[in-house]
């Protein structure tokens, strides 16, 4: 039994069956997470409502990889966990013990997330019928003290294809859309709040290197050609490839 006193988070382990604590967080901050600002502010907005026992959303973080959207959901619970913020996280496969969970928290006073990082469900897939249940769709309503955040790379969480659209058509004006349109649309609309995360340009991301940087006393543009090098050769310029570079280039720089 987890005293939700002192634990601020815990992960669901589908062998065994049970919640298990987490001992350490991650203690990434809110401040930390640079060049998702607005995104950030409409996160917490959301958050601070639920806490304060106010209406608030579901929450689906979706767009490029390494942007920040896991990092969101960390910084978060670091910063409002003395407040009574939770996080349980779960896997996509463990989703068809969510009513089982929900059914675990539902009591509680403490104001739980039910986090599940890369989200996402191929054709034929039926997991997120529980899902779908939770978030809105059940005869019993949701607990007040459990709201769902997900990350995914995928707007609408499932794959799209263009034949899905050959059977929309416009009446009078309105869009009507396919039954496959509609039936993807359908488990993303379930999700008050849809924040999309862009690649970011090279600017935020050299200033998220100077942010990991901060003490740095050597050649500044140096080390920008560095980390833009390293981008490219990654192939990708946002925050994790600016931690990445930093742990290799202070690797470099040590062992000289």
């Amino acid at each position: 039994m987890i005293d939700w006193n002192t634990t601020y988070a815990a992960i669901w382990r589908q062998r065994q069956q049970y919640l298990r604590p987490v001992k350490q967080l991650d203690e990434l901050s809110l401040a930390q997470l640079i060049g998702i600002d607005q995104q950030k502010q409409q996160l917490i907005d959301n958050t601070e409502r639920f806490i304060s026992g106010l209406p608030a959303n579901n929450a689906l973080l979706w767009g490029a990889r390494g942007t920040g959207k896991s990092s969101l959901i960390k910084g978060l619970l670091n910063a409002y966990k003395h407040l009574g913020l939770r996080v349980v996280q779960l896997d996509k496969e463990d989703l068809i013990f969510l009513p089982e969970i929900v059914d675990e928290l539902r009591e509680l006073p403490q104001r739980f997330i039910i986090y599940c990082d890369d989200l996402s469900f191929e054709t034929g897939e039926v997991l997120y019928k529980p899902l779908k249940s939770i978030l809105e769709g059940s005869i019993e309503p949701p607990p007040q003290n459990v709201l769902f955040y997900a990350t995914s790379n995928r707007r609408h969480l499932q794959p799209e294809h263009m034949r899905d659209n050959l059977d929309t058509k416009l009446i009078d004006g309105e869009v009507h859309y396919a039954d496959t349109i509609e039936e993807k649309i359908s488990l993303s609309d379930r999700f008050g709040l849809r924040l999309a995360f862009y690649p970011p340009h090279s600017d935020t991301y050299l200033n998220i290197v100077d942010h990991y940087f901060s003490d740095y006393q050597g050649d500044r543009e140096q080390l920008h050609r560095a980390a833009l090098a390293f981008a490219h050769q990654n192939a990708a310029k946002n925050g994790r490839s600016a931690k990445q570079f930093y742990n290799s280039y202070t690797e470099t720089r040590q062992s000289v």
